[in-house]
């Protein structure tokens, strides 16, 4: 799929500026956030980047301040576990 974009050219400049490689930060960008949004799983985001395993997947979202496979819930979870094991 191929999407176009319209920009005001002072924004593509200033994109153009930050990043040498627009289409790919405008492409990871897109997968950071679609993650963060739970519209992309890491193995989607894996295939939209083409990483080589799930390991560099995470480590991109990682990177991007996004924590592959752990939720708020999950911490709390995992947090209320090993209270309970501390107590046994």
């Amino acid at each position: 799929m191929s999407i176009t974009l319209e920009l005001p050219e002072q924004a593509e400049a200033a994109l153009r500026n930050a990043w040498s490689d627009l289409p790919r930060a405008i492409l990871e960008s897109l997968a950071v956030e679609g993650y963060r949004a739970g519209k992309f799983s890491c193995a989607q985001v894996g295939e939209m980047l083409g990483h080589e395993n799930r390991w560099e997947s995470e480590e991109f979202l990682a990177a991007h301040g996004v924590w592959p496979g752990t939720t708020l819930e999950e911490l709390g979870s995992d947090l209320a576990t090993l209270d309970r094991l501390k107590l046994s």
